[in-house]
């Protein structure tokens, strides 16, 4: 499904949200398209557990460009563990996940994705 910045933006801020776009750099052996697992909700990336279980930073300065003037929106990549600036208009939402209340989404979180191997990460992500 695609969605506007706006959309996927207010969308991330209150779900995980699983994405598929095309890669911008081309990697030897690798598909075209990339899939990730984003959010940009505080409450949970902000908390004890995101900390501690996702690793999750703040930004530590400002970007050097608008990324939306560039159409990208810039989230929290949860597998990689780090910020990524996303294609907005090249993105399909393949599905998402509620993180309120939070417990209900720490109990998925530990259930599915903290469970997956590597090599299972790596093959989701190249899906």
């Amino acid at each position: 499904m695609k969605v506007s910045l706006s959309g996927l933006k207010a969308l991330c801020q209150s779900h995980v949200v699983e994405l598929k776009f095309n890669r911008r750099r081309m990697k030897p052996g690798f598909p075209t398209s990339r899939r990730m697992l984003c959010t940009l909700d505080r409450a949970i990336l902000q908390s004890p557990m995101g900390k501690q279980i996702l690793h999750f930073r703040p930004p530590t300065q400002s970007p050097a460009y608008n990324a939306a003037s560039y159409g990208l929106l810039t989230v929290w990549d949860i597998i990689q563990q780090d910020w990524r600036n996303i294609p907005v208009e090249a993105v399909d939402v393949v599905a998402s996940v509620t993180t309120k209340p939070p417990e209900k989404f720490w109990e998925w979180f530990i259930n599915s994705v903290a469970k997956m191997p590597s090599g299972r990460k790596a093959e989701f992500q190249n899906k």
